[in-house]
């Protein structure tokens, strides 16, 4: 959709950014409770695969985690975009009861409820009201946009309602985090391909 945003429009936006300030690991003050999150498709702060983007086949990347907090019931997984001109992070994924000792997620994993792998895992709306991997679409001119991939221990599986958006997902974990991992990809259009920096205070020394 924002792949028909004109380049002109896209540049004089470029300063309207909803903030790192405002993702979830964020206003959670997970601090350095962090756990190992990657993926064998991309580097950590390094740009996506055009595979994953809507420029590509617009599927979910690949994740891997682990070891785990002692104690961890369940796992939910948001990926936000900070850098989007909107008030908030736009969300691209939202999935909530995942189990805890598969380690990973297959590419194409994000879709909507029945339609992926039988794990047990739930699915809400993305920031397009719509199920599943919302795939990186920033505007041309805008810049290289962070996408957030961030991966909640909690201590018990939250009750949701079904199809949920962002504000009823952070309300559901809050008061069950335990740790979280933390991973990310960047993606610009129409530009030289390089990583950002944007989100690099995000990570605490050492981790």
């Amino acid at each position: 959709m924002l792949e028909h945003v004109p380049a002109w429009l896209g540049s004089l936006l470029k300063d309207v950014r909803a903030g790192h300030s405002k993702l979830a690991i964020v206003r959670e003050d997970m601090g350095d409770r962090l756990f190992p999150l990657s993926s064998p498709a991309f580097a950590d702060g390094q740009r996506l695969p055009i595979r994953f983007t809507a420029d590509g086949a617009g599927v979910s990347p690949p994740l891997s985690w682990g070891p785990l907090p002692a104690g961890t019931a369940s796992l939910a997984l948001l990926v936000e975009d900070p850098d989007a001109p909107a008030p908030n992070p736009l969300v691209h994924a939202l999935v909530w009861n995942i189990p805890p000792d598969i380690g990973g997620l297959p590419e194409g994993a994000i879709v909507p409820d029945g339609d992926g792998a039988p794990d047990g895992s739930d699915v809400g709306r993305n920031s397009y009201l719509a199920e599943g991997w919302l795939p990186p679409d920033p505007p041309k001119g805008h810049g290289a946009h962070d996408y957030v991939f961030q991966l909640f221990a909690l201590s018990q599986v939250p009750v949701l309602e079904a199809n949920p958006g962002r504000s009823a997902f952070l309300d559901a974990i809050h008061g069950k985090l335990l740790a979280a991992g933390l991973l990310i990809g960047t993606y610009s259009r129409d530009e030289p391909a390089a990583s950002s920096t944007a989100g690099a205070g995000l990570r605490p020394v050492g981790a």
